[in-house]
């Protein structure tokens, strides 16, 4: 090691050399953080990969297995005025999907209206109920709610969905998701 600097130091006393061994220090420098900054970078998107690949649990096998809510509990309003509307986009088939499920549900209010996000509230149908909108508040937007992977169990779960708009109007929506083994 010390031939090593003493070649150094003789060089750079001679002056030669002396820019030609700054430059390859700065070089040098230059390649250690590039390859730290590289590598921090993979750490991130492997992290968010595997984050977002990471299914939602959105109904438990516990909730699952609670008894199904007794019939007559929903009732179909209809008024003059047009309220809100939510639809069912993913999934699409009503027949039996393997979760986990993209779950995307679609908001569109009418008239100039917006949704009010406070006001939505989605529940499992169960006896009793299973409230779901915490578990889903990080994936509404004021034109729905998009879930790339929800866990839910296998069979047939009843989901109500609950809103109003900017101008007071209320609906209710009610979907079944069906999900094989």
């Amino acid at each position: 090691m010390e031939n090593c600097s003493l070649q150094k130091y003789e060089l750079n006393k001679n002056g030669m050399g002396y820019s030609h061994a700054f430059a390859h220090a700065r070089f040098e420098n230059y390649r250690v953080m590039r390859t730290r900054f590289v590598s921090l970078l993979i750490m991130l998107l492997v992290g968010s990969a595997s984050a977002a690949a990471e299914a939602l649990v959105l109904i438990t096998e516990q909730e699952a297995r609670l008894p199904s809510p007794t019939e007559g509990g929903l009732t179909a309003r209809a008024g003059i005025t047009r309220g809100p509307k939510v639809m069912l986009i993913s999934p699409k088939s009503e027949a039996p999907v393997r979760a986990p499920v993209h779950l995307q549900l679609k908001f569109q209010g009418f008239g100039g209206a917006k949704i009010d996000l406070s006001s939505v509230k989605i529940t499992y149908l169960r006896n009793p109920n299973v409230d779901l909108t915490e578990r889903l508040r990080s994936a509404m937007r004021s034109d729905g709610i998009d879930v790339a992977a929800a866990q839910v169990p296998a069979g047939d779960h009843d989901i109500q969905v609950d809103l109003r708009d900017s101008g007071g109007r209320a609906t209710s929506a009610k979907f079944t998701l069906k999900i094989s083994q």
